[in-house]
C-alpha cells in the first residue's frame, strides 16, 4: 500500500469520517481558513488514482467513498514504522513510547489490562 503524503492523509481523514462525501463537504470539514476547491480537487484526484478513494457519478458531481480503510491504512504504516525504526520489534516501540510519553499511572495501568487481556485470549486460543 503506497503512503500517502499529509495533505492525502488530511483529506482522507475526513473521507474516512464521512463515508460518503461530495467535494464541497470535505472542504467544509476543514477549518478556517479552508483550503481551495481546486486543491482538494487535486488531491482527490491523486487519491482516486492511488485506489485510495472511489466516487459515484450523479451528472457531474462525484460522491467520494473510501476503498481503504483506517484501521488497514493505519496497521500497513504502523508495522513499516515498526519495522524502520525498531528492528521490527513491537517491544522496542512499547518501550519507546513508555519512555517518551509522559503516561500517567492511570494509562500505563489501562495499557498493562489490555495486555493482560490479550495474552488471557491467547492463552485460551492455544488450549
Amino acid at each position: 500500500m503506497k503512503e500517502l503524503t499529509k495533505a492525502e492523509e488530511q483529506v482522507m481523514q475526513h473521507v474516512w469520517k464521512l463515508e460518503k462525501a461530495f467535494l464541497k463537504d470535505i472542504v467544509e470539514q476543514f477549518p478556517e481558513p479552508r483550503p481551495a476547491y481546486t486543491t482538494i480537487s487535486t488531491v482527490i484526484r491523486t487519491l482516486v488514482r492511488k485506489k485510495f478513494i472511489a466516487y459515484k457519478t450523479y451528472g457531474k458531481i462525484h460522491e467520494y467513498y473510501p476503498l481503504v480503510s483506517k484501521e488497514s491504512y493505519f496497521k500497513t504504516h504502523f508495522k513499516e514504522v515498526v519495522k524502520n525504526f525498531f528492528n521490527g520489534s513491537v517491544s522496542k516501540f512499547a518501550l519507546f513510547f513508555t519512555n517518551e510519553e509522559e503516561l500517567d499511572l492511570n494509562e500505563l495501568e489501562k495499557m498493562k489490562l489490555l495486555i493482560e487481556d490479550k495474552i488471557k485470549d491467547l492463552k485460551k486460543n492455544d488450549e
